[in-house]
């Protein structure tokens, strides 16, 4: 395949609705942005992203990348402390991969020109482009074992995108698309990914993207929840698009609530880990008192799903709704210089926070489950890579270390920069012995998908089809926008910091009440390429997209509540209010490919198919089974 400029074919008079391109990232994030800068400059590269540039979680993250670079630091104490925070659920070599290659990825980002702040800050501060790792400032966040966290002042995302943003903009084999929405992943009879289709949301058009290799950096289903740190494109979909292509999902259960949201009306602003890491305390807003060090050793400290329950508990007995962060006690000056965002958009809010105590609820922020992925970045479908918080490389287990997820986002798309360019060579191999001697030779010969340890499959329910309204000339009653704000709801209600398997139950038939008011399409109708279907969606009007959308989001919801109803143990992120007790062994949850378990459904193997009864996570043994009462 010849690769023509994107912006070529979309602006040509004879457009067609085809473009073609030699590599498609959909998600312009940290994952996206850093795969596209790494590849080779003769690639043509096509960066989708759903909103506009700034509208990513990379974009606000606050708090900085963690990697071993101090002097009295170490990989393996980085390790060894990100194994601590993920409870038993980390893939070990791929955590040692990663973190092993952290001082390079911050290098790197400083030749991008990154303005990491600097331990001088005077005029012999070196300029952006020169920094080198061993002269940047580090801070402390929970968990980690001494400072190990670089940083931008306190927007360190937003400085790591407007660098690298400008160079991809700049990059003449690279365009950047905003507002352009993937859809559903083009696959082969062969399963391997050949692109996507996207929806473009200025001109109203459907079109379909081809690329000899697809990378997935599409973020992560915070927009689930209510009070969630993400921007409103967070909805999961690249998860879902993932699943139905043919990809394994994996502890989609392990919801992370960052503990310091701010506790204002509906804001979605985050206070900084990092002032805690500088001495910030939280009180009761009663009685002033610190409770962390009642409950933890290391106090404010402690791994984030520690901090996020003791919080919780206050809450319910205090019935504000609030706890207190106060760091009024540090010097004013420090603050100002270190946290000048924080300071400036709490000043603007009312609230200083040299002198007043700053109200913070756990927020939802990170999911550390999603696609099954190799530390390169390679996924179950040949050609099909992901990156960021779509992806499960196992780094994050059941508990994600502070400041790691950055860190991920540059190994494994740097990782992915450096296979494809391998894959894409073999593939043209491929592609002329076929001329020459017609053989069968296919794309799963030169992919290594990825492999997991001590598994659990996660059991569905058969599919029911609800009648489908979702076709042309749409005419039903079902308020979309209400059914998306009460799905949040009762995700952080049912689905929140800790959950029961009373709660789970009512969320699935709750959920499965929607879907029947909706009249949504199933599973296997929203799978629209793996199996030549056409599009049900063509000439798509804004209504029968949010349709699509939520439907979609529905199904992600009973996935994830699936695989928390199915763990019967407390871990990391999941904590259950039933079985408040560690199982014996750790077992990575995982979904199978919506193929698979079709399979498997008409076959009747329980292993890889759908079936009513589920077996629990705990120990390896059976302790009962557990009717599940939603439909996916």
């Amino acid at each position: 395949m010849n690769a023509v400029s994107t912006a070529e074919a979309l602006n040509a008079d004879n457009f067609d609705g085809a473009v073609q391109t030699d590599v498609l990232i959909i998600g312009a994030g940290l994952a996206g942005l850093s795969t596209a800068l790494a590849l080779p400059t003769s690639l043509n590269i096509t960066v989708l992203s759903k909103a506009d540039l700034e509208v990513c979680s990379s974009h606000y993250a606050q708090g900085g990348i963690a990697a071993s670079l101090d002097k009295n630091d170490s990989v393996a104490d980085h390790i060894a402390d990100t194994l601590i925070a993920g409870a038993g659920l980390c893939e070990a070599d791929n955590t040692s991969s990663i973190l092993s290659a952290g001082q390079q990825a911050v290098q790197w980002l400083c030749e991008q020109g990154v303005p990491f702040t600097q331990i001088q800050q005077d005029d012999n501060a070196k300029s952006f482009t020169e920094l080198q790792t061993a002269n940047l400032h580090l801070t402390k966040e929970g968990g980690h074992g001494c400072r190990r966290v670089a940083h931008a002042d306190d927007a360190t995302g937003r400085h790591i995108m407007e660098a690298l943003t400008i160079k991809a903009q700049s990059a003449a084999n690279i365009t950047v698309l905003p507002y352009y929405e993937a859809l559903s992943l083009l696959t082969s009879s062969d399963n391997q990914c050949q692109g996507a289709q996207v929806f473009d949301h200025s001109s109203q058009q459907q079109l379909t993207f081809y690329s000899r290799a697809v990378v997935l950096a599409s973020g992560g289903l915070g927009q689930l929840f209510k009070r969630a740190s993400a921007p409103n494109v967070c909805v999961g979909d690249g998860v879902m698009m993932a699943w139905q292509a043919g990809c394994r999902l994996a502890n989609l259960e392990f919801i992370q609530f960052h503990p310091t949201g701010l506790a204002l009306d509906d804001s979605s602003f985050l206070i900084s880990e990092a002032l805690r890491g500088e001495g910030g305390r939280l009180t009761c807003p009663q009685t002033g008192a610190r409770f962390m060090l009642d409950i933890d050793e290391r106090a404010e400290l402690a791994p984030r799903d520690i901090v996020a329950r003791a919080i919780a508990e206050q809450i319910s007995t205090n019935g504000l709704g609030y706890v207190n962060l106060d760091v009024s006690h540090l010097p004013e000056q420090f603050l100002r210089e270190h946290f000048p965002q924080i300071y400036q958009t709490l000043l603007e809010l009312g609230i200083d926070m040299t002198t007043d105590p700053i109200p913070v609820a756990p927020t939802a922020h990170y999911s550390c489950g999603g696609v099954v992925t190799s530390v390169n970045g390679m996924t179950d479908v040949a050609g099909l890579y992901a990156a960021g918080e779509v992806a499960y490389t196992g780094l994050h287990g059941a508990n994600r270390l502070a400041s790691n997820s950055l860190l991920e986002c540059v190994v494994v798309g740097r990782n992915i920069a450096a296979d494809l360019p391998r894959y894409l060579k073999a593939l043209e191999n491929i592609d002329t012995v076929a001329i020459y001697d017609n053989s069968n030779l296919s794309a799963l010969g030169i992919w290594t998908p990825p492999t997991l340890k001590d598994t659990q499959p996660i059991t569905l329910p058969p599919s029911t089809d609800h009648e489908s309204n979702t076709h042309h000339n749409v005419n039903i009653d079902a308020d979309i926008a209400g059914i998306t704000a009460k799905l949040k709801v009762l995700m952080t209600a049912h689905m929140g910091i800790t959950r029961s398997a009373e709660q789970l139950a009512q969320a699935l038939l709750q959920i499965e009440n929607w879907q029947q008011q909706l009249g949504c399409l199933k599973s296997d109708s929203l799978d629209i390429n793996s199996q030549s279907n056409t599009i049900p969606y063509d000439g798509l009007a804004y209504f029968q997209l949010a349709h699509f959308q939520l439907a979609r989001q529905l199904q992600l919801a009973t996935l994830i509540i699936q695989s928390a109803y199915q763990r019967y143990e407390s871990r990391g992120g999941h904590y259950r209010q039933d079985y408040p007790h560690l199982a014996t062994t750790p077992r990575t949850s995982v979904i199978a490919p919506l193929s698979k378990l079709r399979e498997g459904d008409k076959t009747g193997n329980k292993e890889g198919g759908i079936d009513w009864l589920v077996q629990p996570i705990i120990d390896g043994t059976e302790v009962g089974s557990a009717h599940t009462v939603a439909n996916v």
